[in-house]
């Protein structure tokens, strides 16, 4: 394993003052030596000119959240992280990659919940870069690794969950965002730990069944959510009903046999259970003809 060396070089901004001055001196130099036919001196200001083009050769700029990965001859030698004006070896290589914070969206994969049902499903993963040599190194290209072993993460994690929770407790992909969130970011955070990688937040941003099964998945849906509601309203509907034969019998308005309040239930369980609105009937007999 490559680990990150820090090697930030020399700071640049003062050995290019020395660098730039000592070059004009030997411009001056070459000029004297040319006027006075010298030739030790001509050769002497020749070698310093270049032996100082060699040397500016060795300055190169770092940016804020940027890193220069510095190889010499192919072997690693270090990574400069401190932003400004730098020098290092000019036999360096210096490779720059990003530090900033970086985002990306998966595609729509369609992938079988752990019901079976066929889903399509993408997320949104950020991410940056904390280890410069494994991402140079340990891997071929960083950024591509990133998006397909997160495309790959994606479509474990969704294979270990239902897309609806039947069972009280149960984790589901539509219904537990913050506990599918934390899943697919160690998903995916373990397949990204050897490129030297870290991810800072991956979220569901699509989820919804396949297209031939959408249909009858919502017809599913729409039946529980019915059922629900008339559950809801049965109870409610009945708590009425409880309190109005108590009121009744507190406020002793009037005095109900079992059979007229079984009638009086249900006439109350009708009106109020109902989908329409009901219709009033008035009865001029009574309740036994």
């Amino acid at each position: 394993m490559i680990r990150e060396i820090r090697k930030d070089g020399l700071p640049g901004v003062a050995l290019l003052v020395l660098a730039v001055a000592a070059l004009l001196v030997a411009i001056a130099g070459l000029i004297f030596a040319i006027v006075e036919t010298s030739v030790p001196g001509i050769v002497a200001a020749t070698l310093a000119i270049v032996a100082l083009g060699f040397v500016l050769g060795g300055f190169f700029m770092v940016a804020p959240n940027e890193a220069r990965v510095l190889q010499l001859f192919g072997a690693y030698r270090g990574t400069a992280r401190e932003p400004g004006l730098r020098w290092a070896n000019p036999f360096y290589t210096k490779r720059s990659i990003s530090l900033r914070v970086r985002n990306f969206e998966t595609g729509r994969l369609k992938v079988n919940d752990a019901r079976g049902n066929p889903v399509e499903i993408a997320a949104v993963v950020v991410w940056r870069v904390v280890d410069t040599a494994e991402a140079a190194f340990q891997v071929d290209d960083f950024e591509n690794y990133v998006h397909v072993q997160s495309e790959a993460a994606l479509r474990n994690m969704a294979t270990g969950y239902p897309y609806d929770a039947h069972e009280s407790g149960e984790v589901a992909l539509s219904s537990h965002t913050a506990e599918i969130s934390v899943r697919i970011r160690r998903e995916i955070q373990d397949r990204l730990e050897k490129a030297g990688v870290q991810v800072i937040e991956a979220r569901i941003s699509h989820l919804a069944y396949s297209p031939e099964i959408a249909a009858a998945m919502l017809r599913r849906q729409q039946a529980t959510a019915v059922v629900a509601a008339r559950q809801k309203i049965v109870e409610g509907a009945v708590g009425m009903v409880e309190l109005a034969l108590e009121l009744l019998a507190k406020h002793n308005v009037l005095e109900l046999d079992e059979e007229r309040k079984a009638a009086m239930v249900s006439n109350l369980l009708v009106v109020l259970c109902a989908e329409t609105e009901a219709q009033p009937v008035v009865n001029t007999g009574t309740l036994y003809t």
